[in-house]
């Protein structure tokens, strides 16, 4: 593996557990106090984790081919994600 891909694998990891432990404060936020908006906060931040976990997997599956739809796709369920995260603090 070359050094670019696996800094790119780290970045993703740190990606993901970061964003995966927002996902659990948001979880437990709405457990302990039932608001709507930390639902939509653990909504948008699962879409987040997931859609860099996922490209991480297909960009190493596929050899890094077909980037351009991969990072579109990307971009798609991170912008869902965030508007998500938005709606949450409009909500809150």
């Amino acid at each position: 593996m070359r050094t670019i891909e696996l800094l790119y694998a780290l970045f993703s990891v740190t990606l993901a557990t970061a964003g995966l432990a927002m996902v659990t404060m948001a979880v437990r936020a709405y457990q302990r106090t039932s608001r709507r908006a930390m639902l939509h906060l653990s909504v948008g931040f699962t879409l987040i984790v997931a859609a860099a976990i996922a490209t991480t997997v297909s960009a190493f599956a596929t050899d890094f081919t077909g980037t351009r739809l991969l990072l579109s796709v990307n971009y798609l369920i991170t912008t869902i994600g965030y508007l998500f995260v938005m709606y949450s603090i409009i909500d809150g």
